[in-house]
């Protein structure tokens, strides 16, 4: 147990106790010079202890440990006679009592219980004397109660901006994780349908390569080229399959049939970022390759979200794409001059998500982030299994 968690628990018995102890041996062992009291110290020492002891549970009831502290002290004034009023750890009891009134009760009831109480302890005292400030001085108890009364207050609406602030913040972290999971099943089904318009594509190309199988019996090497083309496709269609019964599928969506874009449609996507106001540098490094439909899909989809983002937070800024082929990957560099915003998202606001769900798919890896020289760049690196087709 912390020693927070402590205090909270046993703090409160602790203090009860010390100002108990300390009142009974005041009273027993130090009782001031002249202290006349009616019907003996037993009574008055009970009565003490109803002012000390249910400290303890100040937290839980406030308003009735002030109730019996200030009646238990009220039947005292009209049993003690002296000038110096009551034992120090009384006085600081009652201290305790009005602060906890103050902290822990909802504010209109604690300023009437403390307001009613007050005004109880101000007419006891005219009449009996001083009789519920501390011996040896006069501090001007009804002040120093109500001074009590209002930190205790001042604590509860503390308390109450805190408590609101961090229950805020945990609503709003909540709500930030469910939208960054809505985004990640957006986007998963957003690629699972790509892919199934790639696959459709594999497919429709192999039942069209196979209907035209009978005519070309008489054509050896014809035939035989159309079932390698028949071949090729469905083993990218298998490969792609694979991929497309790991995401979730979301929405019912019509679906397109014809192919989707690659990196072949690279270019054009620069031309259609130039004339939005971006001035974009294309280079292409080491021989370009066939790519697996799905490999070229996601690299067109990682450039273009990236340019996107240049757009929206980079401002006047100029762009440069590179794509390198390698023999076991292809490594994708965007990046760009901007002063714009740190995070680079989309509109949604979940930019970078899509691009590594991406790059997951394909076991790749994405790194993107702020340049030291300033600006803001985004790599990809998406692996080639067996290396790329020539």
């Amino acid at each position: 147990m912390g020693v927070r968690a402590w205090a909270q628990r046993w703090g409160d018995w602790v203090l009860a106790l010390a100002l108990a102890a300390e009142v009974e041996l005041e009273l027993w062992a130090h009782a001031p010079a002249g202290l006349v009291v009616t019907g003996g110290r037993a009574p008055l020492a009970v009565l003490f202890g109803l002012v000390t002891v249910p400290l303890a549970w100040r937290r839980r009831v406030p308003v009735a440990v002030l109730f019996v502290a200030t009646g238990a002290l009220v039947v005292v004034a009209f049993l003690i006679r002296h000038p110096g009023g009551v034992p120090v750890g009384v006085f600081l009891a009652l201290i305790v009592a009005f602060y906890s009134v103050g902290a822990h009760c909802e504010e209109r009831r604690a300023l009437r219980v403390g307001a009613g109480v007050l005004a109880t302890i101000a007419a006891v005292d005219l009449t009996r004397g001083g009789v519920f400030e501390a011996h040896g001085a006069r501090p001007g108890a009804w002040l120093v109660f109500a001074v009590a009364w209002l930190v205790g207050r001042d604590f509860r609406r503390r308390r109450g901006a805190l408590t609101l602030l961090r229950e805020r913040a945990t609503r709003l972290e909540r709500e930030r994780e469910e939208r960054a999971r809505t985004a990640v099943a957006e986007e998963r089904g957003r690629i699972a349908r790509e892919l199934h318009d790639v696959v459709a594509h594999s497919v429709s190309v192999m039942v069209v390569q196979a209907q035209a199988g009978p005519r070309l019996l008489g054509d050896a090497e014809q035939a035989r080229g159309v079932f390698r083309s028949i071949e090729s496709s469905g083993r990218e269609a298998l490969v792609e399959l694979r991929r497309l019964l790991g995401i979730l599928r979301t929405g019912d969506e019509q679906l397109a049939i014809g192919p989707q874009p690659g990196l072949g449609s690279l270019r054009s996507l620069v031309e259609e970022v130039r004339e939005a106001g971006l001035p974009v540098e294309l280079r292409v490094e080491g021989e370009p390759v066939q790519l697996p439909p799905g490999v070229d899909l996601s690299a067109y989809r990682i450039v273009q979200e990236a340019l996107t983002n240049t757009l929206k937070h980079a401002g006047r800024a100029q762009a440069t794409i590179a794509v390198r082929y390698e023999q076991a990957a292809l490594e994708l560099e965007i990046s760009d001059n901007g002063a714009g915003a740190s995070t680079r998202v989309n509109g949604s606001g979940h930019g970078l998500i899509g691009m590594r769900e991406r790059v997951a798919l394909y076991g790749g890896v994405l790194e993107a982030g702020a340049r030291d020289g300033g600006g803001y760049q985004v790599r990809a690196r998406l692996p080639l299994a067996g290396g790329s087709r020539r």
